[in-house]
């Protein structure tokens, strides 16, 4: 099972929206994916569920982080860097077999012109401090909002061929 981490808490976001358009190609090409918006987190995640203590409500959370093998993240650029919720969820999860030693692919994307390349930069350092090993092709989305139509689908050509080429190795990987 793939799980695609749609990596902020804003509603109505384009990250989460192009996490689903993740999910809909994954499945069009026989993968199992689900998606995991970190909107669904607990509201008291940061008092409930940090330093070794667990809600009844990120139990269902941990599980599907636990039961996953390969994780795709949508990260979407926020101050120059990640969404600090991205950072406490992976607090949150239980060490070492929420990450340890399972594989993902990083998407970076944003609003302004650079598709969050030091975002996913950063986050790719946490990753490999967790042992979560990162697929060297990692993609940047810039002017998320002009890439996804009203139906949730990709429509330029380039950014088309590079989110089918990640797709395409990442089931390999």
């Amino acid at each position: 099972m793939i799980t695609i981490i749609s990596a902020t808490n804003r509603a109505g976001s384009s990250t989460l929206k192009l996490s689903q358009y993740y999910q809909k190609r994954l499945t069009e090409k026989g993968e199992q994916a689900q998606v995991l918006s970190l909107e669904d987190l607990p509201a008291t995640l940061i008092a409930t569920d940090l330093y070794g203590a667990r809600s009844e409500a990120f139990l269902p959370i941990q599980r599907v982080v636990t039961d996953t093998l390969k994780f795709i993240f949508i990260i979407p650029e926020y101050n120059g860097s990640f969404p600090g919720v991205l950072k406490v969820f992976m607090d949150a999860c239980a060490f070492p077999e929420s990450f340890y030693e399972k594989k993902a692919a990083l998407v970076g994307v944003s609003s302004g012109k650079y598709g969050n390349i030091r975002g996913v930069d950063h986050f790719t350092g946490v990753c490999n401090y967790m042992h979560l090993h990162v697929m060297p092709l990692k993609i940047h989305i810039p002017a998320i909002h002009k890439e996804i139509d009203n139906e949730g689908n990709i429509f330029n050509a380039d950014t088309l061929r590079y989110t089918e080429e990640q797709i395409d190795k990442f089931i390999r990987f």
